[in-house]
């Protein structure tokens, strides 16, 4: 992969080569849980100037895994996720800036369970290879404001998230 510029235009994200790990605390913050969320769908726009960017993108919260199925099982169930009525997570960017340490933030709207929230993504990293780019952005998601409330203590409140994004132009570019 090179570092370079990416062509303006319309990504479609490449669902198999993309994800969403995260981490959280759970045991009142004695121990650190991992997993991951598949993601469904996906489009990144890229403008010129690049503060005109925006991000869509579905991940499937069925998909929630940590490698415990008693532990996946509730967090799936109707105590704290409820899949079987929230079947997507989706984030809509509406914003993107520089910020002060020199990176990129996607500020937009988190959707979970059903409600929406704002969340800024910091992008870690961004490579581009011909028409394909790859981007790892950060966020901190409180479930707490998405109504997802119970088992307090026992469940972290924060999770730390990491999305792994690879997308492909779709066509010859410019938005």
């Amino acid at each position: 992969m090179t570092i370079a510029t990416p062509k303006p235009g319309q990504y479609a994200i490449d669902v198999p080569r993309s994800g969403i790990t995260f981490t959280t605390k759970h045991m009142f913050g004695l121990g650190t849980v991992r997993g991951s969320f598949r993601l469904r769908s996906g489009t990144v726009s890229l403008t010129e100037p690049p503060t005109g960017s925006r991000v869509h993108a579905v991940a499937d919260a069925a998909s929630f895994a940590t490698g415990n199925k008693n532990r996946d099982r509730q967090v799936l169930s109707k105590a704290l996720l409820d899949t079987a009525t929230y079947p997507d997570i989706v984030f809509t960017s509406t914003g993107a800036e520089l910020d002060e340490a020199g990176a990129w933030a996607l500020q937009g709207q988190l959707t979970a369970h059903g409600v929406p929230a704002p969340v800024t993504f910091t992008v870690a990293k961004a490579e581009v290879d011909g028409d394909e780019i790859a981007v790892e952005a950060t966020a901190t998601v409180d479930r707490y404001a998405h109504g997802v409330t119970r088992l307090k203590g026992m469940a972290g409140r924060r999770l730390q998230m990491t999305a792994t994004i690879r997308a492909r132009l779709i066509g010859g570019g410019s938005v």
